[in-house]
């Protein structure tokens, strides 16, 4: 059945003629798990030769794209530019760890301004932190600390930046391997940070003089709005991955709960994986539907708020770190460079599908 979707697409795409972008030949994976075979839309190839892309953002025609292994690259009507940026302190070497989030300022078109969340290690052992950064010329260098030393570990490094339709700028943080960190309300592990875009704390978070938004969180990596309401991606434990519906100031439970379970004065999420697992990272939204970027589900799933549905849209492509909605299209990048993936020659590689093309 994989060989029957494969040619049905190869002879679609032969008929569909050229295009400003490559058509992808879709191919299975070897290390794509027990999926249910999902026959592909026509996917274009916007990018490639990525190496460990992390974050995708865009402004009007032009890609800016993290990559985990610590440079932005640029991607202009098919014109790639891999752009340094100086850090003050060296990426560590850390499984997961690097150059994560990435997110322009709101400004950037004037200010040449960005956001970033990456981990390094110094005498006191292994931290996160949020920067800004400033672009002149092809480099970006590393102009002020806005949040430092969020305590880090081989794992678990969250490392998701968003700025909400409020203007603030919001950070996920995982638990750094130590699960009773997310249950502390002192702690920055395993939660979800808000934040002014100066770096000061907003004066009507939840809790006073904290920076913490919402808390009990595992390893989440995935933010979006629909209007003014928050979801979440989050892994789970050995599966049992989840969605959150995020609400200031609540408690999403882990360690204590996780998946369908629940308790009081705790936040049961609106979907998860069961025994199966996603994976989850980035998060995109057009209407009322949630689009995920899974890693080990090998697959970028839709979510179809009020419905309690769940299903792949894209698979075949391997590991999925993030997604990004513009206008009709849904763009995503892989991630089979991590080390955990079945790279091809051009690996990694972003991608764009009509929206249209996965109802």
């Amino acid at each position: 059945m994989v060989k029957v979707g494969s040619i049905l697409l190869s002879m679609i795409l032969l008929m569909s003629g050229c295009s400003l972008f490559e058509k992808e030949n879709l191919k299975p994976r070897d290390q794509q798990e027990d999926e249910a075979v999902v026959l592909q839309p026509e996917i274009e190839v916007v990018a490639e030769e990525l190496r460990v892309p992390w974050s995708i953002n865009k402004v009007n025609q032009v890609f800016y794209v993290s990559e985990r292994t610590g440079n932005i690259v640029k991607i202009d009507n098919g014109k790639m530019e891999r752009q340094q940026v100086a850090l003050e302190k060296p990426l560590a070497k850390a499984a997961e760890a690097g150059l994560l989030g990435f997110v322009l300022n709101p400004g950037f078109a004037d200010n040449q301004k960005a956001f970033a969340y990456y981990t390094y290690e110094n005498g006191q052992g292994q931290f996160n932190r949020v920067v800004v950064l400033g672009l002149e010329g092809n480099k970006w260098t590393e102009e002020r600390i806005l949040l430092d030393m969020i305590p880090s570990a081989a794992y678990h490094h969250g490392g998701r930046l968003k700025i909400g339709p409020d203007g603030k700028l919001y950070i996920t943080t995982g638990d750094a391997t130590t699960p009773e960190l997310a249950q502390d309300q002192r702690s920055l592990n395993g939660k979800i940070l808000r934040m002014n875009l100066d770096g000061s704390i907003p004066e009507d978070n939840p809790f006073e003089n904290s920076y913490v938004y919402s808390y009990g969180h595992r390893n989440p990596q995935g933010l979006v709005w629909i209007g003014d309401t928050l979801y979440s991606s989050e892994h789970g434990q050995s599966a049992h991955d989840e969605i959150n519906l995020i609400k200031p100031g609540a408690n999403y439970g882990w360690p204590v709960i996780e998946g369908n379970e629940s308790k009081a004065s705790m936040e049961t999420s609106l979907f998860h994986s069961g025994d199966e697992t996603w994976a989850p990272s980035g998060l995109a939204a057009h209407d009322d539907t949630l689009y995920a970027a899974t890693l080990r589900g090998n697959a970028v799933r839709e979510f179809e708020l009020g419905k309690n549905i769940a299903s792949p849209v894209i698979t075949g492509l391997g590991r999925i770190r993030d997604v990004f909605v513009d206008g009709e299209y849904l763009y995503f990048v892989s991630n089979n460079t991590d080390g955990r993936g079945n790279p091809d020659e051009k690996d990694d590689k972003l991608y764009r599908v009509l929206l249209t093309n996965l109802n």
